[in-house]
């Protein structure tokens, strides 16, 4: 446990942040299953086609605001691991504001107007924006010993 050390421990906070982003997204997918249901799209349909289902587009930004999640994982990931390693309150702070606008970004979309996805939504690049400030500032850190 010699690296446990070096990590400072209200790096625990990360850690729950990030397992809170977990249910969040396993909520997220149970609601795509939910609408697989309504609308009657089959697994493996990853879309909805229009011209074969009314409900197309309903489904389809369901579909859409789970997956813009997923692929934005990775990033808020990697930024709250590193940036978390310094800045570990702040970035805990700032992933816990990115989950609530995720929530509300994935709400929005799920409505069938994409548009909705943006009210609260939006203010989530502000979160990451943050994040990249403390990798950024921990990339310095380490460089300059």
């Amino acid at each position: 446990m010699a690296g446990v050390e070096m990590i400072p421990k209200e790096y625990g906070y990360v850690a729950f942040v990030l397992v809170a982003y977990c249910f969040l997204n396993f909520w997220m997918g149970f609601q795509v299953g939910s609408a697989r249901k309504k609308y009657k799209v089959p697994y493996p349909t990853l879309y909805a086609i229009e011209s074969e289902n009314k409900d197309a587009k309903l489904f389809n930004c369901v579909q859409r605001g789970h997956q813009n999640s997923l692929e934005m994982m990775p990033v808020f990931f990697l930024l709250m691991v590193l940036g978390g390693i310094r800045h570990p309150c702040v970035c805990a702070s700032l992933g816990s504001l990115y989950i609530v606008t995720r929530y509300f970004y994935f709400s929005g979309y799920a409505t069938g107007d994409p548009k909705n996805r943006l009210n609260i939504g939006k203010y989530g690049f502000l979160a990451l924006m943050g994040l990249i400030g403390c990798t950024i500032s921990f990339g310095i850190s380490l460089l300059r010993g």
